[in-house]
């Protein structure tokens, strides 16, 4: 029986949704019985024992270092004083990295794995590498280009991108050129170029068995509407809302309708905003035939996802790679960009640079934005939809593939 390791980097929610649909997805295709070892921590290693119950000593709290949370995704300040000092309950940088690595290299040992699947982790890269165990590095960066706020982060980066060379195989959850949105997040060196395979975007399954309409979908239909997306750990989830919040306050868009989903498993946000600032239930809303300008939810389901992008006319978002894949390849729908991170600069820069969406700043690039959209909307429809011809949204399978491939190798 095959022993398959899959370490999942716990910052945000991206990494936990791409090896999930991996794992789905080579449960598929392997034809030979395997066991597989999940590690993670925090929100990830939670989510890990609600979906695999049955399976909890096959899920591995190990506590792989993130960076600690601002007010606006992770604090630099405060992540370079953890180097060497406990803030916010977190040891120093320097005794994570050597408990870490030690938990990772204990499991190793112990479980003597065949294949190893990182996202994100470069640790276990490391430790597959020095023990000639075959490992795939799943990623949409390598070397991000940095603006000269961060110039000074370049020195890791380098150093990160030689960790992530050490993978036998480095898989970019995104289409081959010219189709690459994370292209700007990549810039690959020559000599890891032979190793890399363009797989496609870790799509979710298409709906296959929809259930009745629910109140949220019945309340949408025939409306013309913004989708603004809350994304990421806490404190991107947070900075987003609040940047969002300015925007609406703006009096240019007032009477502009926006369903915002917020990321969150708590049923108390679920709210209808009259457009004469009364405040409803989803439920009452449909019922009194509210005329509503602002719809919140916390969690939206898969179905209502669906049915909530295919009718809005664009979308608003930090610039997450996995989210900008769903909309721009998947719904062929406009976006608009507020970047947090350099990492999300860039995905929404390539983006803009195509025409399939505009990168916003401030509240009034928002603003801007959403006018430029609906006055060319014609022209930008035109461009989503040769994106999303060449668009590849089998990323999970073609991973899955060549994971079995690997194994085969290996024989």
């Amino acid at each position: 029986m095959y022993k398959i390791g899959e370490f999942i980097y716990p910052w945000g929610s991206g990494h936990y949704s791409r090896m999930i649909r991996f794992h789905e997805a080579f449960s598929e295709y392997m034809n030979e019985e395997f066991e597989s070892h999940f590690s993670s921590k925090d929100h990830v290693y939670q989510k890990l024992l609600e979906k695999f119950p049955d399976k909890r000593d096959r899920i591995h709290n190990i506590l792989m270092p993130t960076p600690i949370d601002g007010k606006f995704g992770p604090s630099i300040l405060l992540s370079m004083l953890n180097f060497l000092l406990p803030i916010k309950q977190n040891p120093p940088l320097v005794n994570q990295i050597i408990d870490y690595l030690r938990e990772e290299r204990k499991l190793y040992n112990e479980e003597k794995f065949d294949l190893v699947i990182n996202d994100g982790d470069m640790g276990s890269n490391i430790l597959a590498k020095n023990r000639n165990i075959p490992s795939l590095f799943i990623t949409n960066q390598f070397r991000p280009k940095l603006y000269n706020s961060r110039a000074y982060f370049y020195p890791s980066l380098y150093f990160i991108a030689k960790q992530i060379a050490k993978a036998k195989k480095i898989i970019v959850a995104d289409s081959p050129p010219p189709y690459t949105l994370c292209e700007f997040n990549l810039n690959f060196t020559k000599d890891v170029k032979n190793k890399v395979s363009y797989v496609g975007h870790f799509m979710n399954k298409k709906i296959k068995n929809k259930t009745s309409p629910s109140d949220l979908e019945k309340i949408i239909r025939d409306c013309e509407f913004g989708y603004w997306m809350r994304t990421g750990n806490k404190s991107t989830n947070d900075g987003t809302g609040e940047r969002y919040e300015q925007v609406f306050h703006s009096d240019e868009i007032k009477n502009e309708k926006r369903i915002i989903s917020h990321a969150k498993n708590d049923p108390s946000i679920n709210s209808v905003l009259g457009i004469d600032g009364m405040k409803f239930s989803i439920s009452e809303a449909l019922e009194k035939k509210i005329d509503w300008i602002q719809i919140d939810v916390g969690f939206l389901s898969e179905q209502e996802k669906e049915e909530v992008l295919n009718q809005s006319k664009y979308a608003v978002v930090n610039g997450s790679h996995t989210v900008m894949g769903e909309i721009l390849g998947g719904k062929s729908k406009p976006i608009i960009g507020l970047p947090i991170y350099d990492e999300h600069t860039n995905n929404i820069k390539w983006a803009e640079e195509k025409n399939l969406g505009i990168l916003a700043n401030k509240t009034q690039d928002v603003i801007k934005a959403i006018k430029t959209i609906k006055e060319n909307y014609d022209e930008f429809e035109g461009n989503l939809f040769d994106f999303s011809k060449n668009f590849v949204s089998k990323g999970a399978e073609n991973t899955a593939k060549i994971a079995v491939e690997t194994l085969e190798e290996k024989r």
